[in-house]
């Protein structure tokens, strides 16, 4: 079962194959349509019938409650998800609109928007025209994904990316101060204009992001040394049978990764991967974007952009990050 439900891109075709493929440059409004994301989040108050389970005729009084509400697509009055009253909601449209100027006047281009999870999640995601070339020709370019979901899963989340063009790994850029990401609440109003202030400041974190992704291609590393690596990020806390707190290794991904680094991954021959701590941490993103076992593809990539994929990629991050200290 697929997770997305309606998705438009231009360019490559995404992870799954599936979407609405749009030329290049299309107006916001043609995304909008092709994307599924041309509805609005409607609110009405929580009511339930009580006691008709022990009426014999069936019928029980209608009650409200006032501390929540329910959230419905404007389109199809699907139920999304039942929230406090503090909730703020943010449309599909308004994630788009968020890339208006950028796309008009910032040179950035929409790549890939669409709805998962029948309306609960949405996303639209960037190419910011920055890139990088790394030494064997390894293209990395620059991205900003906004997302938000209904349902409490997740906070409307601005985050650049990067994407390495011979494997379509992805990796969250360290904004500094191990700050990847501008996070609004759903407790809050979203300010779009604020989050780009915010965002402002990290605009040139490309330069010195990559400035770390040349110094790791250059940061020769030995078998010990990725083993260590590997061992450290995928490390995780379990409880042994006695019940005592132990850490643990994934012995399958270790492999699996393992083999990536090694020459089994896209891209892992070229000069600044084969043997680098580059290597070491596409070995991690190749696994988390494309073999890491999951329900389906979509799961997947949930995971990898928002979850405990996230989290992982993260941590070979700050480990890689230590090999160049």
């Amino acid at each position: 079962m697929h997770l997305v439900q309606t998705m438009a891109y231009a360019n490559e075709t995404p992870w799954h194959g599936l979407g609405y493929k749009l030329a290049a440059h299309q107006p916001l409004e043609v995304w909008a349509e092709s994307a599924g994301m041309n509805w609005r989040i409607e609110e009405s108050e929580v009511r339930f019938v009580a006691g008709n389970g022990s009426d014999p005729k069936g019928l029980g009084s209608i009650h409200a409650f006032p501390d929540q509400k329910v959230l419905y697509r404007s389109d199809t009055k699907a139920p999304l998800s039942v929230v406090s009253k503090r909730f703020e909601v943010v449309h599909p449209s308004q994630v788009l609109a968020f890339f208006r100027d950028l796309t008009e006047v910032g040179g950035y281009e929409l790549e890939t928007a669409g709805v998962l999870k029948e309306g609960r999640k949405f996303w639209a995601l960037a190419r910011t025209g920055q890139s990088a070339v790394l030494k064997g020709k390894d293209q990395v370019h620059g991205y900003l994904l906004l997302a938000t979901a209904c349902d409490g899963t997740l906070a409307t989340t601005a985050q650049f990316t990067s994407v390495r063009v011979v494997c379509n790994n992805t990796l969250a850029i360290a904004l500094g101060e191990g700050k990847g990401a501008v996070k609004v609440h759903h407790r809050s109003q979203f300010d779009a204009q604020a989050v780009k202030r915010q965002l402002g400041i990290a605009i040139s974190s490309w330069d010195g992001f990559m400035l770390r992704m040349k110094a790791l291609s250059e940061r020769k590393v030995t078998p010990d040394m990725a083993e260590a690596y590997y061992k450290r990020v995928l490390t995780y806390a379990a409880v042994d049978p006695s019940g005592q707190p132990v850490t643990a290794v994934n012995d399958r991904a270790l492999k699996a990764v393992q083999d990536l680094f090694t020459g089994r991954g896209r891209g892992s021959n070229l000069a600044s991967a084969s043997g680098t701590a580059w290597g070491l941490l596409n070995g991690v993103t190749e696994f988390i974007d494309h073999h890491r076992r999951a329900r389906s593809e979509d799961h997947r990539r949930d995971a990898a952009w928002f979850g405990a994929g996230a989290a992982v990629k993260q941590k070979a991050w700050d480990e890689a990050m230590k090999l160049v200290a």
